[in-house]
C-alpha cells in the first residue's frame, strides 16, 4: 500500500535524529513537508538539506514540520545534521518502510550499473494528514521554493 494523493496517510513511525521515534500522529494540526534523499553527505543530498535549513523559518511560519528520510542509520544522520546545522530531524528508514509506503525506492543506473535507490521526492501533508502534493524525481535547484510555496497555500485547521 503507498500513498494517494488527496487521501489520508497511512499511519507511520520511524526512528530519528535526537534518540526518538517520529509518527505521523506528532504533527496534528502542522503541515509535514517530508523529502527523501538517497544519501547523507553526497553533493545534491547536502544542497537540498541546505536549502530547506536556509528556509526552516519560512516553513516554521507556514506552519510546516520539515523532516528528512533516508537509508542512513540514526548515527550517520546525527553527524549529517551537525555537519550542516540543519534545525528539523531527519528519519532512519533502513529497512525501507517509509520508502515503500511513499513509493520511492525505484531501479536506478550509474556508469551502467543498476540498481535500486531512492528517487529524490518530496511529499506535503496537511496538517489533517492529508497527503496534498508531491514531487517525484525532482531538481535539488529551486524545489525547496516550489514547496515552500505550496505550503504556505494549505493553511493549519
Amino acid at each position: 500500500m503507498s500513498v494517494i494523493l488527496n487521501k489520508k496517510v497511512p499511519a507511520f513511525s520511524a526512528h530519528a535524529t535526537g534518540d526518538q521515534v517520529i509518527s505521523l500522529n506528532d504533527f496534528k494540526g502542522k503541515n509535514i513537508a517530508i523529502y527523501f534523499y538517497p544519501k547523507d553527505n553526497t553533493p545534491g543530498c547536502t544542497q537540498e538539506g541546505q536549502d530547506f535549513r536556509d528556509n526552516y523559518a519560512k516553513f516554521k511560519r507556514a506552519k510546516t514540520v520539515v523532516l528528512g528520510v533516508s537509508r542512513d542509520s540514526v548515527r550517520v544522520h546525527r553527524n549529517f545534521k551537525a555537519k550542516h546545522a540543519l534545525p528539523f530531524e531527519l528519519l532512519s528508514d533502513a529497512d525501507e518502510t517509509l520508502c515503500k509506503l511513499f513509493d520511492v525506492i525505484k531501479l536506478k543506473k550509474n556508469y551502467g550499473r543498476e540498481y535500486r535507490g531512492i528517487e529524490r521526492s518530496t511529499f506535503l501533508i496537511d496538517s489533517t494528514g492529508t497527503l496534498r502534493e508531491q514531487w517525484r524525481g525532482i531538481r535539488v535547484k529551486g524545489h525547496v521554493n516550489e514547496v515552500l510555496a505550496m505550503a504556505k497555500q494549505y493553511k493549519p485547521v
